[in-house]
């Protein structure tokens, strides 16, 4: 009952009241985002949700367009500023995903939505993280976070898809709030400081 119903209300309900009370810092992130950023200053990306269909991403940028001569863009390290190191250890560039929260694309508590091409690249036990909505955190960010490797978090994404309740999103909450207090483990899904998946065990990678 809680997974099929309540689950989807409380995530309405609490993103609806989080952006209210977060709309003045939200703007203000905006704004500074957009000085420092010389533009926009959300980062949006196409991933995949619930059973695998795609949707938009929104959080506030912390890397900047340079580009090399050759007009490719720099390794995220180069690109990634000072500002958007600080959004990363607060976790406030997350913020914006409330708004995925309030659309249905995600829930506060789930496996966190990766890139779409690593979807070829997981095996079939691996694409179960999607019988559910992605989440803003989920059991593995809580559980090592980004320094968890690749198929430690997935099994531990899966273990949820499997187990999930009011009180396990609960402790994941109460943790998370813990392990973004103590800055443990922040890194990017994308580059930066986290490798790229690619692939495990005989599946064909793209």
């Amino acid at each position: 009952m809680y997974a099929k119903f309540f689950k989807r209300l409380l995530d309405f309900l609490i993103s609806l009241l989080l952006l209210i009370l977060l709309s003045p810092l939200m703007l203000i992130l905006t704004v500074v985002g957009a000085a420092v950023m010389g533009g926009n200053p959300f980062f949006v990306q196409e991933r995949p949700g619930w059973h695998e269909k795609f949707f938009k991403l929104i959080k506030f940028r912390t890397m900047t367009n340079r580009k090399d001569e050759h007009g490719d863009l720099l390794p995220d390290e180069e690109r990634l500023t000072s500002y958007g190191r600080f959004l990363r250890s607060t976790s406030l560039d997350e913020l914006p995903e409330f708004i995925n929260i309030l659309k249905g694309d995600m829930s506060f508590v789930g496996p966190r939505p990766l890139l779409v091409r690593y979807l070829p690249r997981y095996s079939e036990e691996q694409h179960h993280r999607h019988d559910v909505r992605p989440g803003l955190t989920g059991y593995a960010q809580v559980h090592g976070r980004n320094l968890a490797a690749w198929e430690e978090k997935f099994k531990m994404d899966i273990w949820y898809t499997k187990n999930i309740s009011f009180k396990t999103d609960a402790k994941v909450i109460l943790n998370t709030i813990s392990v973004v207090l103590k800055h443990e483990g922040i890194n990017s899904e994308t580059a930066a400081t986290m490798e790229e998946f690619m692939g495990s065990g005989d599946v064909v990678h793209n």
